[in-house]
């Protein structure tokens, strides 16, 4: 095996350990919202994709399936922190939108993790950190158009 095969299984292996790890971190941190994890990251989400998100955009945001949302999302319906609307332009379609509640909720998620994401990276140089976002993305992108085809 070569020196880059063995760098890029480097790699592969730590992405998947480290990205368990962090949401496993993450998720304990929002034990203090009094929501689940599973509940606080649609919360998330359709906060940062923006009112009137497609749920199957959410669950894919979130990695998981969408018929594994549908239920989180009827709890977060009935905790009145999202609202189901019919979408406008495919009234099969359903789009769902945070309530002042759930925004409110969403706000301090951000506010907690940003500086839980400090605590993580404070040692990372920044430069390293945005090339590890670069080459997360071209990644992300090529991985995208492989499931396209």
């Amino acid at each position: 095996m070569s020196s880059y095969d063995k760098t890029l299984m480097t790699l592969t292996h730590t992405l998947i350990h480290s990205a368990r790890a962090y949401k496993g971190a993450a998720d304990a941190l929002t034990a203090d919202f009094e929501l689940s994890h599973a509940s606080a990251w649609p919360v998330l989400m359709i906060h940062r994709l923006g009112d009137g998100v497609r749920p199957g955009i959410v669950a894919d945001a979130v990695g998981i399936e969408p018929p594994s949302l549908v239920r989180i999302i009827d709890q977060l319906v009935a905790a009145g922190l999202v609202l189901r609307k019919d979408d406008p332009s495919d009234r099969r379609a359903k789009t769902l939108t945070l309530t002042a509640e759930g925004k409110r909720m969403a706000d301090r998620l951000e506010k907690a993790l940003a500086p839980f994401r400090r605590d993580l990276f404070k040692d990372i140089p920044q430069a390293d950190v945005e090339a590890t976002v670069r080459v997360l993305l071209k990644l992300d992108q090529v991985l995208a158009e492989r499931n396209a085809s």
